[in-house]
Formats: C-alpha cells, structure tokens, sequence
C-alpha cells in the first residue's frame, strides 16, 4: 500500500464523519428488520425438537410417527447437518447471487422442510423436513451478519450487528411459547410464517452498495446509499471508501497460510468454534424439555423450556451492553465459571439420580426418557432441590450467552485476515456444525445408556477446557486496532507497533 492511500484513509474517515450527522436510519432499519426475519426462524427451528420429540416418542402417539432412540438421535441431529451444508452453501452463493439473494433463497428449503412436517404421516418425512429446515437455518447464519454489515453505517454497525443474535432468541422463545398452547402440527405451520413474511418484504429492499460496487454498477450503488442514508447524504465519500476497500483485497496463497500471522488466527478460530460446541448447548437446547422431564424439575418441563428462553433472551441483552465495556477475556472467564459451577452442579444432580431400570429408553412426554425414571423420580423429594435442575440450567445458558456464544463470533470477525476470511469461515462453520451434529446425535445414546450423568460430566470437563484454552491462547482484542492484532499474531505475544517498525511498512 502507498503512502498516498495511507494518508487518503484517514481523510475518508473524517469526511464520513462529518457525512454521518445527516444520516437518516429509517429505511436502514426497515432493511435490518426484513433480514433478521431469518435468523428468527433460525432460532425457531434450531429448537423445533423440543417440545415435539415428547410427543413423538410417548406411548399414545401416532403410530407411524412414533420414534425410538435412534430416530429421536436423527431428529435432533439431522438439523445441524442441513445447517453445515447450508453454511458452506450460502458462503457460495453469497459471491455468485448476492447477500440479499441468499437470504431470500433460504425461504424455499425452509417452507418446505415445515410444509413436510406439517403433514408427515411417516418418519422419513419428519427427518427430511428437519433437515431441510437446517439447510434454511444455515443459510441465514451466513448471509445475514454480512448483508447488515455491508448496509450499515458505522455509527450503528455495532448496535444492528447485535441484531441476529437477538432475534435468534426471540424466535426460540416464540416456539416455546407456543408449544405451551399449540399442538405441535401447529408449530410446523406457524414455522412458515416468518421465512415468506422475510421475502415479501426483502423484495422491496436494496442489495448492498459493496455486492453493487463489486459488480461495477457504481450508479445503483449510489441510489441505493441515497435510500439507505436519507437524500441529504454524501454518497461520494462512503463509495469511494468501499471502493478502497474492495481494489485493496489481495487473495491468500498456500505459503502464506504457514504464517503465523494467518494460521494463529484461524487456529484460535476453529478451536474456539470446536470448544462452544463441545460445551453441549446445542445438545441442551435442542432437548431442553425432555431434559427437563428426565431431571424430574417440580414444573412442567414445557413450562420450565420457556422460563429458560427468557433467561437466554435477558442474557443476550446483558452481554450485548457489555461486549465493549468489559474485556473480552474477562467476559469468556466469567462464562467459562458460570458453564463450569452450572455443569458440575448438574452433574452432581443427576449422579444421585436412580439409574434407569428400563433398557430401551426413548425421549417421552410422560417420562423424559421412556421408561419408570419420570414415576421414581416422582416418588422421591419435591422440596426446593427440586428445582435445583431449572436453575443450574438457566445459570448456564446465561454463561454461554455472556461470553462463549457471542465472542466466539466477534473475535472472529476481528482476528481472522480479510484475504483469508472467505476460506477461514466456512472451515469455522463445517467444523462448529460437525461437532454439533455428531455431540447431538451422541446425547441420545449416552442419556439412554448412562442417564445425564455422563453428559453432564463430559460438558463439566470441556469448561476446564475452555478457560485454560482462554487464559493461555485468546489475546484481548477490545480496544486494539486491526493493525495492532495482525501485530500480534506476527511477533507472538505483543501488540505494541514501534515507530521504526510503523515506518519501515509506511515505506
């Protein structure tokens, strides 16, 4: 990069702020709201399994539909295989069709895949619709964070970029809402609802100005800045900064990726998307009501999913108003500590639980997982240990929530290379799905086999995990610029620039 570019960046980034002042976010946030559509049904999907799989697997339900354990295993899994290939998917069509496309798009597998179940008379039509509910939760993942970081402003970048995820949590918490009152065909068709509500309203919405400026139609990408911004703003400065942006991208060669500068990073990257997965909350939110029922918790496991929703969506918001005030770091040791005391207490929890007399145990409604566990648990104490269970499980989500499910993404976006991030991502997102869906898919068994002891313990052990993992390899990145993170990762354990060093790249 010359010294003319170095010295322009910083007149842009004066220039945009002086534009900003007569930015009108209206339409921005129409724009937000229409996207984000999709990331409520991802949430809503995600945890479809839980309130259905009890009625699915008890004794009175429909004979054709009813499931043992290996096909209870595939409906919670199968989700998170449709959500990997849908990821690795939309990472394509993200550069062949566009953001907004993409997101659109999604709208096809997602009906579908609710339209199937709806109406299944048969497993595999349950199992298909899951998975291609998955496939839609996977696009939407990876298409929606990028198509709201490339319409926003800056001055509200950091605020809607939160948006996903909160919404994501609404959508959980509508389903478990729900499925106190709806029967659980019901929840298939109400699944329908968000996904074409998205594309009715996306279809009167702009691509990005960068999708636009990539392709060289610069005078779209104007009018449609114009319509994001207000018709007072000054298109010219904030094209030409994007345009600064897409002429400076280089791509990645293989010699460079045994670089530390490249392979830390991505390293950090996938290990930490390896590690929020092995914590189990994939697992954990996608049975959370049979879990409850198993844990024998003084309310109705239906009604403790929803309590457990609202804790997640508070926790979300909390964790939002501290993501820049607090150290990231700080943030992942409390999250670690709050999984790690939850996890153990959960553990201890279910080692003191009977073990389950009956062999072939199943997800149900009447006894968590099939068998006489529900009646003898039932006959032992219902005094405030009790609800024991409801509370470490709420004490968790909020840790995830607080650190592991958000930084992991953040820390992403800032410490991965831009020319590398194409590539890095997608192999953050296979190995995070993978992991989700063979841990899922394992649960089952290992409740079935051994009760939530097992689980428990192994969930107790990665927290160990992840807070040495956050002590000994995770730098803080709160207040450090881009330049001073590649730093990091180019001399091992300092972000500090010299001047000599400043001036040689300058050169």
């Amino acid at each position: 990069m010359s010294a003319d570019t170095k010295e322009e960046t910083p007149l842009l980034r004066r220039r945009l702020t002086a534009s900003e002042s007569k930015i009108h976010n209206s339409k921005l946030f129409l724009a937000v709201f229409s996207a984000v559509l999709g990331n409520f049904s991802f949430g809503y999907s995600m945890v479809f399994s839980s309130p259905v799989l009890p009625e699915l697997t008890s004794p009175g339900a429909d004979p054709r539909l009813r499931m043992d354990t290996e096909q209870a295993a595939w409906f919670g899994s199968i989700y998170t295989l449709g959500a990997a290939a849908g990821g690795l998917g939309a990472m394509l069509l993200n550069d062949m069709i566009g953001r907004k496309m993409s997101i659109m798009m999604s709208a096809v597998p997602s009906t579908i895949g609710y339209l199937l179940m709806g109406g299944a008379v048969n497993t595999w039509m349950l199992h298909v619709g899951r998975f291609l509910t998955g496939v839609a939760g996977g696009m939407t993942a990876a298409s929606i964070p990028v198509y709201i970081s490339e319409i926003s402003h800056r001055g509200v970048r950091g605020a809607l970029g939160s948006c996903p995820q909160i919404t994501a949590v609404f959508g959980t918490l509508s389903l478990y809402a729900l499925s106190l009152v709806v029967p659980w065909r019901w929840l298939a068709i109400a699944g329908e609802l968000p996904p074409l509500l998205m594309v009715a309203l996306l279809v009167f919405m702009p691509s990005s100005p960068r999708r636009l400026l990539s392709l060289g139609r610069e005078e779209k990408a104007k009018k449609v800045l114009l319509w994001l911004r207000g018709s007072r703003y000054d298109t010219h400065i904030e094209l030409r900064a994007i345009q600064h942006s897409i002429s400076s991208q280089t791509r990645v060669t293989f010699s460079q990726l045994g670089t530390p500068v490249f392979y830390k990073p991505i390293l950090i990257s996938v290990v930490m998307r390896f590690l929020q997965q092995m914590t189990g909350i994939t697992p954990i939110l996608v049975f959370l009501q049979p879990i409850f029922a198993k844990s024998n918790v003084s309310l109705e496991p239906k009604y403790d999913a929803a309590i457990v929703g609202v804790v997640r969506l508070l926790s979300v918001a909390v964790a939002a108003c501290l993501m820049d005030k607090a150290g990231r770091k700080a943030l992942l040791y409390m999250s670690s500590m709050l999984m790690f005391l939850a996890s153990l207490t959960l553990t201890m929890i279910s080692h003191t639980t009977p073990c389950p007399s009956t062999p072939n145990l199943t997800l149900s409604s009447d006894y968590g997982l099939h068998g006489d566990i529900g009646h003898t648990l039932g006959a032992g104490h219902q005094g405030p240990a009790s609800v024991l269970p409801l509370i470490a499980t709420m004490v968790f989500i909020f840790g995830y929530a607080m650190g592991w499910g958000p930084i992991t993404w953040l820390l992403m976006s800032e410490v991965l290379p831009l020319v590398a991030r194409g590539v890095a991502s997608g192999l953050c997102v296979a190995v995070s799905w993978l992991t989700a869906f063979v841990l899922t898919h394992a649960f089952t068994h290992l409740v079935d086999a051994y009760g939530l002891y097992v689980p428990y313990l192994g969930f107790t052990v990665v927290c160990v995990v992840c807070l040495l993992f956050n002590a000994v390899c995770i730098p803080e990145t709160r207040s450090r610029s881009l330049e001073e993170i590649e730093n990091y990762f180019r001399t091992g354990r300092t972000f500090t620039i010299r001047r000599s060093q400043s001036m040689t790249q300058s050169t």
